[in-house]
């Protein structure tokens, strides 16, 4: 699935409706900069942008998971092997979360696309400290991004 012609490792598939997504060299530069300071090694990552419908089925076939849901990530590698992975994100719930969080689309996409990477590299949101690690994580990236 990779494409060799790609400066960074990091691919982006749109399967959705076409949308607005300005820096996106930046972006891959920076989910690449973000593993090598989490120190994870990266061979490569596919994000799929999709609608809610698509995602829904997706949440449903492999997590026998009957909901709506922002992104869905896919670790491909085995243990201890530099991380592929497909994440796929949904920008219909993207669009709904800025509107709910007062946020911008882009800034709202930016973080869920980082919080799918910090998931790769190890981190979860289950408990409440494990959300909070991974919200600090996101908010790092974020103003990483935008300095």
């Amino acid at each position: 699935m990779s494409n060799s012609k790609s400066k960074y490792p990091v691919f982006f598939h749109y399967c959705s409706d076409p949308f607005s997504f300005k820096q996106r060299t930046k972006c891959k530069e920076s989910i690449a900069g973000l593993f090598k300071r989490e120190n994870i090694k990266l061979e490569e990552i596919h994000y799929i942008f999709c609608s809610d419908s698509y995602l829904l089925e997706i949440n449903k076939k492999f997590l026998n998971h009957n909901y709506y849901t922002d992104i869905i990530t896919f670790g491909l590698s085995d243990r201890g092997a530099p991380v592929s992975a497909e994440i796929y994100i949904s920008i219909d719930r993207v669009k709904e979360n800025a509107a709910s969080f007062k946020v911008s689309f882009s800034n709202e996409l930016l973080r869920v696309i980082f919080h799918g990477a910090l998931h790769l590299c190890g981190y979860k949101d289950k408990t409440k400290n494990e959300k909070y690690i991974m919200r600090s994580k996101e908010e790092k990236y974020l103003t990483l991004f935008f300095r």
